[in-house]
């Protein structure tokens, strides 16, 4: 009992060591680092000084017009699709998912003198019928009404008597149009035949930029 009592006493009288003594020995020993620690942080500083500035943009000096206007304000290709309007006059367009650059497609054929019908494939019905054909409509009825039918005149033959003298023509906008299918994508391609101063512009899918491809070739009618 008293060989434990004396170590208790010897235990109890250790110096408890300083804390700020700690810290500075620390800071000593960082600073006289080992030949292995100056290697490793030379090697590190070469590393980081063989890495380069990553340059988005293509171009030689890695900026471009783009870079400040705007890349969806940038477009040579406005030309190019009034006159894929006016050979293939059917077109089918692709555009981006977050939306908004084929407005400004819309708006070059608004200034060459076009006028629009826009319509949702979605309820469209037959193409045919609703476009080019008296066609009847069945107002909901609610349950309380008498079931009834409304005949309308045809969609396009309607907006054409309606047209000014100085308009170029009558511009067909379908919407939503990769839900039709291959057969009502034929008419459409084939209308501006039936009816000479009708385009047509599908909305058939999206793709990561604009672009667009005659709607024969969508409705598989090349070559007939």
């Amino acid at each position: 009992m008293e060989g434990a009592g004396a170590s208790l006493q010897l235990q109890c009288m250790t110096p408890i060591p300083n804390r700020r003594v700690m810290m500075n020995n620390n800071n000593n020993n960082s600073n006289t680092a080992s030949p292995n620690m100056l290697r490793m942080k030379m090697k590190m500083s070469q590393r980081s000084s063989s890495y380069s500035v990553v340059k988005c943009s293509g171009s030689g000096i890695g900026r471009g017009i783009g870079d400040f206007i705007g890349g969806d304000l940038v477009k040579l290709d406005l030309g190019r699709w009034i006159s894929d309007v006016e050979e293939h006059k059917a077109l089918a367009i692709y555009s981006p998912h977050e939306g908004g650059y084929e407005g400004r497609y819309l708006n070059r054929l608004i200034y060459q003198g076009y006028y629009f019908l826009d319509l949702s494939a979605r309820g469209l019905g037959d193409p045919e019928t609703t476009l080019i054909n008296i066609h009847p409509v069945c107002p909901a009825h609610v349950g309380k009404q008498p079931i009834a039918r409304w005949y309308f005149p045809p969609e396009v033959d309607y907006r054409l008597s309606l047209l000014p003298p100085n308009a170029k023509g009558l511009v067909v906008w379908i919407i939503e149009a990769k839900v039709l299918s291959k057969s009502e994508l034929q008419f459409l391609a084939l209308l501006p035949t039936l009816r000479p101063n009708v385009r047509v512009i599908a909305e058939c899918g999206n793709w990561r930029k604009f672009m667009w491809k005659p709607l024969k070739e969508v409705a598989a009618l090349t070559g007939k």
